[in-house]
């Protein structure tokens, strides 16, 4: 789980890093800048994503010991 929290975090420092680059190339008209900044927004959430599926997968695969144990102990 501690590298969810990893990716959670850096996904959500790349996402803000793509907003702070996007509003300078807005301000600046560097439409190279914007584009920059709207790809470290997607990598931030998808980054962000990802850490989503290993929740839920650890997640599952939890209850799927459970399940185990608990049929086991019967």
């Amino acid at each position: 789980m501690a590298g969810d929290i990893k990716d959670r975090v850096s996904g959500g420092i790349d996402e803000a890093k793509g907003h702070g680059k996007e509003a300078v190339g807005k301000a600046t008209g560097d439409k190279s800048m914007q584009a920059e900044g709207k790809g470290d927004q997607v990598a931030g959430k998808a980054k962000q994503g990802l850490a989503d599926v290993k929740d839920k997968a650890g997640n599952l695969v939890d209850k799927a010991k459970e399940k185990l144990g608990s049929s086991v102990a019967q």
